[in-house]
């Protein structure tokens, strides 16, 4: 695990890492990887000036133009794949097979992107007045502040920028403090294939290295016209209203406490498979991944289990040993509050199998199957890690309204082979989550629809679909071509 090398390989400079005062450790041991330069608040001031100055330049080029720029970006990030794939596993913790597909995601959201730059598509309105022709068009909205999570490090950087820059903006990106290893060697895949464009302004897309404060004040930067944010709920709560002050923008995907429903019908072998990726992957640390599991009373016998024996085979370790599915949680915090969780749910009268920890050297979790009677307590409550709460129903409409009776509102499922449940499930009056599917679990979303979720989940969307629209404004047009004034509404108005 030579970090130096994977770095220099990525064109990240050894200046920016080496000789810093935010230092960067590796979940995978603990050991350290990083002293990151720390930008302070005239240098971030200055790049929030010059990604300003950036942005002036860039709306002005024709949106197919701009797509080049992502279509670069996309081929620097083919070519670096195995090695970003890498850096993002040392430094998050996740498996390698893992942290090679949130590459592949960067990679297919440039691909949607460039696609996009020659779809930005506005209407035309008929007017009621002759000789008036209406129309809507999308403009360039400004500078976008992306604040990113240390559980995708990249991914969700790649969702905000390569849609903002086909849309005419300029980025700035605070990663993660836990993980600005990743953000630095993005950056550097960006610098070249800025450099292969030509003529990209400076200052087009950069990154600020910061902890709170840095984050505070990119969101309270007048220049900055929308704050895209990934984070806990507890974030979003203070990032979307600081935001509003100053009447800026905000795009905030905040928690998930997501829910299964498996219904008599469903496929047994299917469906542990779905629940153990979805609940175990990412060691619990996705904010789609499954935390609560509704089993019916006619399968809860069979299904639970095989599910304790599935999970009982996950192999728990080094996450880039090969055959290992599951590897640390991101430090010791994450543990601690996975073992505070366990502890409520036993004393609920919680059935725990699992959930030890399993190694000296950093902070790796069996995943944890918690048997519970009763949808409450600690179970409507959000814990970043692999803790999978199970309880059983008999009726499909208290399933829904169980799953639906906690405050986030992002990813949900149902396993099923029974059309009318699960067209029930999908219904306006089924599931209130902005993700909901069928017989796959609730994490691992592809980058073609528009990622996100309802209540405290934010409300944002981000990724495929017309989330492009949020990175832009709307502007509402009217010509009159003709020599006469009528007005609207019938309004006269003689002069």
């Amino acid at each position: 695990m030579n970090i130096t090398e994977l770095l220099t390989r990525l064109g990240v400079n050894e200046t920016a890492y080496a000789k810093g005062d935010l230092i960067v450790e590796t979940p995978i041991d603990g050991s350290e990887i990083g002293q990151i330069v720390v930008d302070d608040a005239a240098a971030i001031d200055a790049k929030i000036a010059s990604a300003q100055e950036a942005f002036l330049k860039w709306r002005a080029v024709p949106a197919p133009r701009r797509g080049e720029l992502v279509r670069l970006l996309g081929e620097e990030l083919r070519a670096h794949k195995d090695d970003l794939g890498r850096l993002v596993t040392i430094e998050c913790g996740k498996i390698l097979s893992e942290g090679l597909g949130e590459v592949q995601e960067m990679i297919d959201i440039c691909d949607f992107a460039v696609g996009l730059s020659r779809q930005l598509y506005g209407l035309t309105i008929a007017s009621e007045r002759p000789g008036h022709h209406m129309r809507e068009t999308w403009h360039p909205l400004g500078v976008v502040g992306i604040i990113s999570a240390f559980n995708f490090p990249v991914a969700v950087w790649s969702w905000n920028a390569a849609l903002a820059l086909v849309c005419g903006n300029s980025c700035v990106w605070k990663p993660s403090e836990k993980t600005p290893l990743t953000a630095l060697a993005v950056q550097a895949l960006y610098d070249r294939a800025a450099a292969k464009f030509g003529d990209a302004p400076e200052g087009l897309s950069q990154v600020m290295i910061g902890k709170r404060e840095a984050g505070e004040q990119l969101v309270d930067d007048q220049r900055v016209a929308l704050i895209s944010a990934t984070g806990s709920t507890r974030m979003g709560a203070g990032v979307g209203p600081r935001a509003a002050t100053r009447f800026g923008r905000s795009l905030l995907e905040l928690g998930g406490n997501n829910a299964a429903i498996a219904a008599p019908s469903a496929d047994l072998e299917l469906s542990v498979r779905a629940i153990c990726f979805s609940a175990a992957g990412t060691a619990g640390q996705r904010c789609t991944s499954l935390r609560r599991l509704f089993v019916h009373e006619d399968i809860y016998d069979s299904l639970v289990p095989r599910l304790k024996k599935a999970y009982a085979s996950l192999p728990v370790g080094d996450p880039l040993g090969a055959g290992n599915l599951v590897g640390p949680l991101i430090d010791h915090a994450a543990f601690d509050q996975m073992q505070y969780a366990l502890d409520r749910a036993k004393a609920q009268g919680g059935v725990i199998t699992g959930g030890e920890r399993v190694a000296e050297k950093g902070y790796y979790a069996r995943p944890a199957i918690v048997e519970l009677a009763a949808h409450e307590g600690i179970v409507c409550e959000e814990t970043f890690a692999p803790i999978l709460y199970v309880m059983r129903y008999r009726d499909l409409e208290d399933a829904i309204a169980m799953q639906n009776n906690v405050v986030q509102g992002l990813s949900s499922c149902i396993f099923t082979r029974d059309l009318l449940e699960a067209e029930r499930f999908l219904s306006t009056t089924g599931s209130d989550c902005g993700i909901a599917n069928v017989n796959i679990g609730p994490s691992g979303a592809e980058i073609g629809g528009a990622f996100g979720g309802e209540k405290e989940t934010g409300g944002g969307r981000e990724s495929g679909s017309d989330a492009w629209k949020a990175y832009m404004r709307r502007q509402t047009q009217t010509v009159n071509y003709s020599s006469d004034l009528p007005l609207a509404q019938g309004v006269k108005f003689d002069v």
